[in-house]
């Protein structure tokens, strides 16, 4: 298989980034599970942009940067927060029906979520990101330069000897397309550009909001490759996931909150008050360990979100999914308050870019919640991942196709072959899905909301010993889409761990109970890469102050 783009995932990123592509070239799509199951068709509350008139950029910029704890890249934060508006246009005219409000200034009915200042996230409803998948994969399935490949999953990159002009680092070596797995058959799928898309690492953790397929395979991919990687530590926890036995990652939007949900324990007593004066419309890191403390001191299961006191009519309209899906568990969120736990959501570290979504290894894009852009800091503010998304999938577009008739000419290498050598079938399952199991509980339990160094240590010291035999089972036995998943876990869990055993301090999303105060000599952006000869161990290559 061969082709000019391949893009890896099938999310907001992915699928943006390929129908501009798709205007220079060949673009191949590759998605491992259907094409809706990804990150962006859970996403409930919306994507933000100042599209207000009492709005301005310098208040979304100002928001996002306070809410990433001291960490943001100030000119990305100001790339990203100017071409809002551009790009949800964009996604209007690309089919994407967001509510409207014809007496606002915009046009637009713009909810507000924690840590705005202003109403500013245009939404369809709670089904901001299914709307925004329907459109883009009409688009994509009827565009002929296109063709989206799906239960196809990426094992590793297909690495050369080689450079691209003006594209620095690799090392001598650049990326030139994947391996790639359908119905148990590996193949080689090689393209000039490659971008990984591939969402996030929700399913490292017991808990999380995130869709099966989030198991960190672009970022691991990207790292066994010898790319550099950025605030691996920084792990958003989203504090509203429906606690129920029947749920496995139903969230509830922190749409909720801002159109006035109060958090109350128990005894039904508001608690946020006690943390923070912004109360429930705290950003999520203080929303996060306010109520992880909560539970500690209560000894309770969950916490409660009451928005009984809005209209019911209002409610229904405005949160139809959430409305519903509660209602089906016996919730009626009308009358009844909804009991919620935090869960793993978002990885706001990554693979290193620069602005035109560039990885360090010549020839590889990372876009979404794959990628390190600088924007998201030591938290991310509601709502901006999608508005990233399609920010960073333009000026990407961009980048290629001002090299594109450089690019054109250059013929893709040949590369090896798949190689299955004498691995053999393995007869029993229950070796994966024990080490599943343990993995996510591990980090979970040792690896959470709130850290210690003592169990960080340990965590280290057991994950280290299961990779090792999860990388003996990938060398010993012909490879599953279960193994590929586990094998990515697993390394993502251990550069999780050591990136937080490197960040003594507490600083947004990170919180070291030996060090629970901010160190305004840790106020830096930490990189790292593969230590050279190692399969897991990293090496800190650069420290950025803000």
């Amino acid at each position: 298989m061969e082709s000019d783009f391949l893009v890896i995932g099938s999310g907001i990123a992915g699928l943006s980034f390929a129908l501009k592509c798709a205007e220079l070239g060949s673009v191949v799509v590759v998605t491992k599970k259907k094409d809706v199951d990804t990150a962006t068709n859970l996403a409930q509350g919306g994507i933000a942009a100042v599209l207000e008139r009492d709005d301005s950029m310098q208040s979304h910029v100002e928001d996002t940067v306070v809410a990433g704890a001291g960490l943001c890249d100030a000119e990305v934060v100001r790339l990203v927060v100017e071409s809002g508006p551009k790009r949800v246009r964009e996604l209007v005219a690309l089919g994407v029906d967001f509510v409207r409000d014809q007496e606002s200034s915009s046009g637009y009915s713009l909810g507000r979520e924690g840590g705005h200042s202003h109403r500013r996230v245009a939404h369809a409803y709670d089904l901001t990101g299914r709307e925004i998948e329907r459109a883009l994969l009409e688009k994509v399935r009827n565009h002929s330069q296109i063709r989206l490949l799906e239960e196809h999953i990426v094992i590793d990159l297909l690495m050369v000897e080689g450079e691209l002009e003006g594209w620095h680092g690799g090392e001598g070596k650049r990326c030139v397309g994947a391996y790639v797995m359908e119905g148990g058959v590996v193949e080689t799928y090689r393209a000039k550009i490659t971008a990984l898309c591939s969402g996030g690492a929700g399913k490292v953790y017991l808990y999380t909001t995130n869709p099966d397929i989030a198991t960190g395979d672009g970022l691991a991919m990207a790292f066994r490759a010898g790319a550099e990687m950025a605030n691996m530590e920084f792990v958003q926890f989203h504090p509203t996931c429906l606690y129920h036995p029947q749920e496995k990652n139903f969230l509830i939007s922190e749409a909720v909150r801002g159109e006035g949900a109060i958090l109350v324990g128990a005894d039904n007593v508001p608690f946020m008050e006690k943390y923070d004066p912004r109360k429930d419309l705290a950003t999520r890191d203080t929303v996060a360990r306010a109520i992880d403390k909560e539970l500690k001191e209560t000894g309770e299961d969950c916490v409660y979100l009451d928005i009984t006191h809005r209209d019911p009519e209002y409610l229904k309209k405005r949160f139809p999914t959430i409305y519903q899906r509660c209602l089906s568990r016996g919730i009626d969120i009308t009358s009844q308050r909804i009991p919620v736990v935090p869960a793993a959501h978002y990885m706001c570290g990554g693979v290193k870019t620069d602005q035109q979504g560039r990885t360090t290894i010549p020839g590889l894009m990372a876009l979404g919640e794959t990628a390190w852009t600088g924007l998201h800091g030591g938290n991310r503010l509601a709502s901006n991942s999608l508005l990233e998304a399609v920010v960073f999938a333009d000026c990407a577009a961009r980048y290629c196709r001002s090299v594109w008739p450089q690019l054109q000419e250059k013929k893709v290498p040949d590369v090896d072959e798949w190689q299955r050598g004498e691995a053999r079938k393995m007869s029993e399952e229950i070796l994966i899905n024990h080490n599943w199991d343990a993995i996510r509980r591990l980090m979970w339990n040792y690896v959470g909301i709130v850290r210690s160094l003592k169990r960080l240590a340990l965590a280290k010291e057991r994950m280290a010993a299961i990779y090792d035999e999860i990388d003996q089972h990938y060398r010993d036995y012909i490879i599953t889409p279960n193994m590929v998943e586990l094998r990515n876990i697993s390394l993502i869990s251990l550069l999780i761990i050591q990136s937080a055993m490197e960040r003594k301090e507490s600083r947004g999303l990170h919180y070291l109970i030996d060090f629970p105060e901010k160190n305004a000599d840790c106020r830096q952006t930490r990189f790292c890469k593969k230590k050279n000869g190692r399969k897991w161990e990293i090496e800190m290559i650069e420290e950025i102050n803000r």
